[in-house]
């Protein structure tokens, strides 16, 4: 399959985006040499390769889920904070 310029064109207007020629031409072009990059993947003989869903098999490390009854200390909580006020995060106003 080859994307077109036209395909392009009709993605960018569903996602409301909006690009020049030139950008819409380099698109086309990136996503064509992806697409027979991926080609090649088609002459392979993967008959005898069970299918996969991760690269390794190792279990995700978890650590002991433990209740602790002391709080943290509030000044370690917002040490990392970008803006805070006191004991408090500082966040951008959302509802006017």
């Amino acid at each position: 399959m080859k994307i077109t310029p036209e395909m392009i064109d009709h993605v960018t207007k569903l996602a409301r985006l909006s690009f020049g020629e030139k950008e819409l031409a380099g698109f086309t072009s990136q996503l064509n040499e992806i697409l027979q990059y991926v080609e090649k993947l088609n002459e392979l003989d993967t008959a005898n390769v069970p299918p996969t869903s991760h690269m390794f098999f190792e279990k995700t490390p978890m650590r002991e889920d433990k209740v602790r009854t002391e709080p943290s200390p509030i000044e370690k909580i917002v040490e990392n904070a970008p803006q805070r006020e006191g004991n408090f995060f500082v966040v951008p106003r959302v509802i006017e």
